[in-house]
């Protein structure tokens, strides 16, 4: 039976234990955090499991809060201009009946560890050094890193061969009650918004640990009209700016939260983060290799909302990668190739991301963004698919990343539909 050590708790690594522990592998997790640690614990950037991420998590049995999640079937985006009036549209999360959850990163890792202890796996309270990994290199078959902070991330370079499109992000987010509904839509719709003279904003409703409520998210550039924390101010202080910012940014969001509070003292964050990709293969002062991965070595753009669809697509792909090397060895040939699988979807997330990131820098969005935006008002098929690419970016290198293909595509669906 071969061993296999992930080092870190969160959720690409977890996935992936849980997936070689069905597998027949023995399984060591190696955490500096205790489950109740991580119950208790600061929360993290709220992110999305979109429908296949979510369909990928039943298959491991690791689908344990459906039916307590708030099911988000709908997103609206609006789109912000400078001096000019608002745009939005309504999609819908999936082509059938799936639906798109969020849950609280406390819950869901506490959760998925408890687990995988109850199911027979080893667990390791205990923080990890470089030279515990070294020594550990010659117990385990395979040594994989789903922790990218401190000594061990520094194994890993940055590679600006994939991606180089770096931007430090200032980061805010609050668990609030009292949010006024959306008039006339379902009471589980997410809302998302970007602004051109300030940041973007994620708007959901999430599962914590105290039941149902919503996250605002509010990500900016660093130094950016939306990075308003350098003082780290107390929780209540933080809220009230936050919806100030609403209020000048994105006042239809500011109508939702104006009565807003916070869940309870350990309801807020605030953070930087500077997105990058780094060379997935760290090599050990003896020699020994070990494999970084998802966020160790893709750190996605907050503004996009993709770092767990990264994780479980990552953990995918590098399962199923380990299960068909068999017992060959785990060189550094099978290393890269098995992050090249997964790169092969985390590379159309980074082009989505860029667009995100980039597509204000002229003041306004280009013109054929702009035509596309009328289009997915005026053409829910367009709206749908939009907001279902969010569960899929490699669908939008094939119409909204390029203009020519863009434009084709909504004279399309103009035709179908007679226009």
């Amino acid at each position: 039976m071969r061993k296999i050590l992930i080092v870190g708790a969160g959720h690409a690594g977890l996935h992936l234990a849980h997936g070689l522990l069905t597998e027949g592998y023995d399984v060591t997790v190696i955490t500096g955090q205790s489950s109740m640690e991580i119950r208790t614990g600061k929360p993290s950037i709220s992110q999305f499991t979109f429908p296949t991420a979510l369909n990928y998590e039943r298959q491991q049995d690791l689908d344990l809060w459906s039916a307590l999640s708030p099911q988000i079937r709908e997103h609206k985006l609006f789109l912000y201009p400078k001096d000019a009036p608002h745009k939005v549209f309504k999609g819908r999360s999936s082509a059938g009946n799936d639906y798109t959850v969020a849950v609280d990163r406390r819950v869901k890792m506490a959760d998925w560890l408890e687990y995988f202890e109850d199911r027979g796996g080893k667990v390791v309270i205990h923080g990890v050094t470089v030279t515990d990994l070294d020594y550990f290199s010659r117990m385990f078959d395979l040594i994989v890193v789903a922790v990218g902070t401190g000594e061990l991330g520094q194994l890993f370079d940055s590679d600006t061969s994939r991606f180089s499109g770096a931007r430090p992000r200032s980061i805010a987010q609050a668990y609030i009650y009292d949010v006024w509904p959306d008039p006339g839509q379902p009471e589980n719709i997410g809302w998302e918004g970007t602004t051109a003279e300030a940041g973007n904003i994620m708007f959901i409703p999430i599962l914590t640990q105290d039941g149902p409520c919503h996250n605002l998210l509010l990500v900016d550039k660093k130094h950016g009209p939306m990075d308003a924390w350098p003082d780290r101010p107390g929780a209540e202080e933080q809220l009230r700016r936050m919806k100030d910012l609403l209020r000048r940014y994105a006042p239809e969001f500011f109508e939702r939260v104006k009565d807003a509070v916070l869940v309870d003292g350990r309801s807020t964050l605030v953070e930087e983060l500077t997105p990058q990709v780094r060379n997935p293969v760290g090599v050990l002062p003896s020699g020994g290799l070990v494999l970084g991965m998802a966020d160790v070595v893709v750190t996605m753009d907050p503004f996009v909302g993709q770092s767990w669809n990264n994780s479980t697509r990552c953990a995918r792909a590098y399962l199923e990668s380990i299960i068909e090397h068999g017992d060959q060895p785990f060189d550094e040939g099978f290393l890269v190739k098995t992050f090249d699988r997964f790169w092969e979807f985390g590379i159309h997330n980074q082009h989505w991301a860029e667009l995100c990131s980039t597509m204000w820098d002229a003041g306004d969005v280009p013109d054929y963004f702009n035509q596309l935006i009328d289009g997915a008002i005026a053409y829910p098929e367009i709206a749908d698919r939009w907001i279902q690419g969010w569960d899929y970016p490699p669908d939008y290198g094939k119409w909204l990343l390029d203009p020519e293909l863009a434009l084709g595509y909504l004279a399309e669906v103009r035709a179908r539909n007679g226009d």
